[in-house]
């Protein structure tokens, strides 16, 4: 730990840095291969409220996500092998290529997903939707295409590095569940992809709440001894912290799919690793009431025919009801330290 803890602050500094320096570049280009959020209101007719509030955003470049995942990457795959030679022990409770594999399969696969629906947002022909225009690709082929990584991600956590024990702090039960521990983390990574996505719908706010989550999970994983996933986790805090900058309203940059697809997975699958599944709920509680907020507007539409919020998910009803955009996100940033500070509570006990 005399060692492990000047290393990892320097690779939240070097990776700062590191984006620091590629994130305007970055978004040139971005501006130059057109690669821009579009707008989504209807040509003629009635515009949606969605659209009256979000398409002012229209002409922000998109895919911050992919030069985060590049520059953590490469930073990891450098500077981890080099770690033992600067005194750090690398100790891990899994086998530790598995691990990496999973951390990084997630961190990509999950990043390319999204890479393929912001391609087909930006550039593609859009289609008719529901509400004015869709882009991208549709909720199914999303979803499907989910489901089929979390399940692989899910059975490699299960199957080779032997986790199927669902403990539940307060209470102090411990659940050896089995198999079923395949479809449960299936379902935890893919609610929690799904919920940061439409959390990234206001200037940093996925962005600030997820380097909140990642503080909180770098403790655990640090008290855990798991070095390779505190090396990660600090390297990623870095890169979100040069990626803030940008993203603080009024946004230069917006993650895009890729981001917010590879991000809410990826911490899903922190959370599996360290075995905190409940402080994951608790710390990474703003996505999860963002998420609830669009499952129950979607049951008042399906069963009430009524909206139950004036907008989903529940930051676009804050916005709608006049809020300050800056307002709200930072709000939901001091939500978002309470349950950190409760949720690593609940890890320790």
């Amino acid at each position: 730990m005399q060692n492990f803890l000047p290393l990892a602050l320097g690779l939240i500094l070097f990776s700062f840095l590191t984006t620091s320096i590629l994130v305007v570049p970055f978004i040139d280009f971005l501006y130059k291969i057109k690669f821009t959020r579009k707008a989504e209101a209807p040509k003629s007719g009635k515009v949606p409220l969605f659209d009256k509030l979000h398409d002012i955003k229209a002409g922000t470049p998109v895919g911050g996500g992919l030069l985060i995942i590049f520059v953590v990457t490469t930073l990891f795959a450098i500077i981890f092998p080099l770690s033992s030679y600067m005194g750090v022990f690398i100790q891990t409770a899994y086998n530790l290529r598995i691990e990496l594999f999973v951390i990084f399969f997630t961190f990509i696969s999950f990043g390319l997903l999204g890479l393929l629906d912001d391609y087909k947002k930006m550039l593609g022909k859009p289609t008719k939707g529901v509400l004015g225009l869709a882009f991208g690709l549709s909720r199914r082929q999303k979803f499907l295409a989910q489901w089929i990584l979390a399940g692989f991600i899910s059975f490699i956590i299960y199957k080779i590095l032997g986790i199927h024990i669902l403990h539940i702090p307060i209470i102090n039960i411990t659940l050896d569940i089995g198999f079923w521990y395949v479809p449960f983390s299936a379902f935890v990574i893919v609610s929690f992809t799904n919920a940061f996505n439409i959390t990234d719908g206001l200037d940093g706010l996925a962005s600030g709440l997820l380097m909140i989550c990642l503080m909180a999970f770098g403790v655990i994983a640090a008290s855990g001894l798991d070095t390779p996933l505190s090396l990660f986790i600090a390297l990623w805090i870095g890169a979100l912290i040069a990626f803030l900058y940008f993203n603080s309203w009024p946004a230069r940059i917006w993650l895009g799919d890729s981001g917010a697809l590879s991000f809410g997975a990826t911490l899903a699958v922190i959370g599996l690793l360290t075995g905190s599944i409940v402080a994951l709920i608790v710390i990474g509680g703003i996505f999860v009431i963002e998420i609830l907020s669009s499952a129950i507007q979607i049951l008042g539409w399906k069963f009430l025919n009524r909206p139950i919020f004036k907008l989903a998910p529940i930051h676009h009803t804050f916005l709608a009801i006049g809020w300050e955009e800056p307002k709200i996100v930072m709000r939901a940033w001091l939500a978002g330290i309470i349950l950190a500070i409760f949720g690593l509570w609940l890890a320790t006990i």
